[in-house]
């Protein structure tokens, strides 16, 4: 000890004017670092920033987290040019590198995903309340667009069932697709363009984290509940039943089957049944042997070929099959003069567009990262973004409805091998084909081999065992899965998903508006402060309180957080009442996770002080952040506190605190200031 003494007298002799200062009390000496500026107890205080320059670096970080523009800085005109159009169109990144190995891999994913889109998009219309030709040309002009914008390799792109749906159940509670079935394509359009806008500028501005609300937890129960409510509106042509309700909840599908009994047609659910059950074995073989992926892949295609062929063999569509008669041969026609902008119809396109753009987002982000995850490379949200919400711009210039990057198909994409996102090149060409060749073969294809299509995809979406984990791991989360999936399953697609939203949002606040306070404790024999909740072993500092706050402190929780501290003090002062422990004297904040503070949290801090200065009580503060510290120190609350009151550790706290206690206790007349100066 006297070599220590004297190796820390001696450090301090050679550096008089450092920025060091030396805490020379026992029994464990620390070396404090001092900010010159402010001297606080040895936390620093930042340097200040012009308001303008902080307000910048914000933004920047907010908005530009990956720093886009950092690539073009120090380069010549012709090397920016090149690179910003490599940066809008990825396609001019790959394409000089492309070989003809690729090309083998990309031509081989492109077939088979086209052999699953054309019958999935000729389905997934006719879930729409739509043309079933749509499905077909929204399979050809979007995925020629995403390949020259989009930034993932397997995302493939196409129409999904879960927007078929909500286009279907919101444009249908205004314009009845039979009664007008015009305006209500029009409308489709329409709805499709503003879903574009809506998704393009998002990524333009940099607004991504909008999609972020949508938590797991709410996609797992509003994907499940809807591809529920999906397989029942498949009862209206599994049963063949001509007149269905418009509405989607449970017990009016349930209420337009069971009133209709007499209408039921035996052949077309055996007909159906027995296409489900192919479906579901050939995907059932497949994941048992991944090798095998084609098959599965194959299944939907295969189905629609030999319910043709045996609906024209026995001319099952006068005994009750439907089918879906004739398609229009030849791409895609222009719908740019058919999109509606008059009242009252363009507020439900915008609402529409709207709801449908999100789900389609965060389906189609989730999945290009999901699988260039396995893939370890990088996909830009900003980029898919703006690459999603152009194609379904000019695909509503196109005659396509909305369209997005769907689970299966992009499943189907990556086991196939793909390379680049030239798959969806070879895919558009596919569909190109069978729209100027082939659709006069679709004429006897029977609408419940679509149906079982549907139900067969979106048994998949069905998650319940991410639900049992949900439960298992976290009850809120799956509080707002099931309140999704009961939402759209028993009121209405937008309903479910609003309220699941609405719960997702109102846990945020909550969480903001109460954060976690614990009272810490000393694990023995060590230096180390943990709640003592958590560690049962954790003993209390005799006359010492530590205090942690695990949040920003606001104006939303700072009343609640000086509630919280009145009351554990309270408490401790209880709890030494029936005890021999030295009583209550310091409170210790620690404050490591106090990321920022605004007024009114300076505000609770100063009404804290108060109330331990009225208990005769000494408020220490325990390493607050750089912000923290700097707009308390501007508040002049580390003046009314006490420069010597402020800690970096908690151990140096308690150190400091017991040191005072007990020299106050070995002098009876010396107060905690005279304590101070002796430790």
């Amino acid at each position: 000890m006297i070599l220590h003494n004297a190796l820390l007298s001696t450090l301090a002799f050679l550096v008089p004017h450092s920025r060091f200062s030396f805490n020379l009390s026992f029994p464990r000496p620390a070396l404090r670092i001092m900010n010159v500026e402010g001297g606080h107890g040895g936390v620093a205080i930042p340097p200040a920033k012009p308001f303008l320059k902080w307000l910048k670096c914000s933004l920047k970080e907010t908005f530009f987290p990956d720093d886009p523009f950092r690539q073009f800085q120090n380069q010549p005109p012709s090397t920016s040019f090149l690179l910003a159009l490599q940066y809008i169109f990825p396609i001019f990144h790959w394409a000089p590198r492309y070989s003809l190995q690729f090309l083998k891999s990309d031509v081989i994913a492109g077939i088979t995903i086209a052999s699953l889109a054309i019958p999935q998009g000729i389905s997934y219309a006719d879930l729409a309340n739509l043309p079933p030709i749509l499905g077909l040309y929204s399979s050809f002009i979007p995925p020629l667009i995403y390949a020259m914008m989009g930034s993932s390799r397997d995302l493939a792109v196409g129409t999904v069932a879960v927007g078929s749906l909500l286009m279907a159940s919101m444009l249908g509670s205004v314009v009845d697709h039979n009664h007008n079935p015009k305006l209500f394509l029009h409308l489709a359009f329409t709805a499709t363009f503003f879903a574009g806008i809506f998704q393009a500028a998002l990524g333009l501005f940099r607004l991504g984290f909008i999609v972020d609300f949508l938590s797991h937890a709410t996609i797992i129960g509003f994907m499940g509940g809807a591809a529920t409510v999906v397989c029942l509106q498949q009862l209206k042509s599994i049963l063949g039943l001509q007149h269905f309700t418009h509405e989607a909840d449970l017990v009016s599908v349930m209420r337009s089957v069971f009133t209709q009994t007499h209408e039921w047609r035996w052949k077309s659910a055996a007909l159906g049944s027995c296409f489900i059950f192919f479906l579901l074995i050939t995907r059932f073989f497949s994941k048992k042997q991944p090798k095998f992926f084609w098959v599965s892949a194959m299944a939907p295609l295969t189905s629609v070929i030999f319910g043709s062929i045996l609906v024209y063999a026995t001319h099952a569509e006068k005994h009750g099959v439907q089918v879906i008669g004739g398609l229009k041969k030849g791409l895609n026609p222009s719908s740019l003069t058919k999109l509606v902008f008059v009242a009252p119809y363009m507020s439900t396109a915008i609402k529409t567009g709207l709801i449908t753009g999100i789900i389609a987002l965060a389906e189609g982000i989730a999945v290009g990262r999901s699988f260039a995850m396995y893939k370890n490379y990088h996909t830009d949200g900003n980029k898919e973004m703006i690459a999603i919400g152009t194609m379904n711009i000019v695909g509503s210039f196109t005659s396509c409805y909305l369209t997005t990057g769907p689970f299966s198909r992009s499943a189907v994409n990556y086991n196939a091998g793909c390379k680049t996102a030239a798959s969806n090149i070879v895919m558009a060409i596919v569909v190109m084909l069978t729209l100027l060749f082939l659709t006069p073969l679709f004429y006897y294809t029977p609408l419940v081999v679509l149906s079982a299509i549907i139900v067969s995809a979106m048994l998949g979406l069905i998650d319940y065992q991410a639900a049992i984990h949900l439960y298992k791991i976290d009850k809120c989360d799956f509080l707002v899965c099931i309140s999704a999936y009961i939402g759209v399953v028993f009121c209405s697609v937008e309903i479910g998903l609003v309220i699941a939203v609405a719960i997702s949002v109102l846990r945020v606040l909550l969480f903001v508006a109460r954060p976690r306070t614990s009272v810490l404790g000393n694990i023995p024999n060590s230096d180390v402060y943990r709640n003592v909740e958590h560690y049962p072993n954790a003993i209390h500092v005799p006359g010492i309180l530590i205090l942690e706050i695990d949040a920003p402190v606001y104006f939303a929780n700072a009343s609640y957080l000086r509630e919280r501290i009145t009351r554990w003090i309270d408490e401790e002062e209880d709890r030494i009442k029936g005890t021999e422990e030295t009583s209550l004297r310091y409170v210790i904040m620690d404050m490591t996770a106090v990321g920022n503070i605004d007024t009114s949290g300076i505000s609770m801090f100063e009404e804290i002080k108060k109330i331990v200065d009225r208990r005769g009580l000494q408020l220490v503060l325990v390493n607050p952040g750089g912000e923290v510290m700097k707009k308390l120190n501007k508040a002049k609350f580390t003046e009314q506190i006490g420069q010597k009151w402020i800690h970096l550790t908690v151990e140096e706290a308690v150190e400091a605190c017991s040191s005072m206690l007990h020299a106050c206790k070995t002098s009876p007349t010396k107060n905690e200031s005279e304590g101070w100066n002796n430790v």
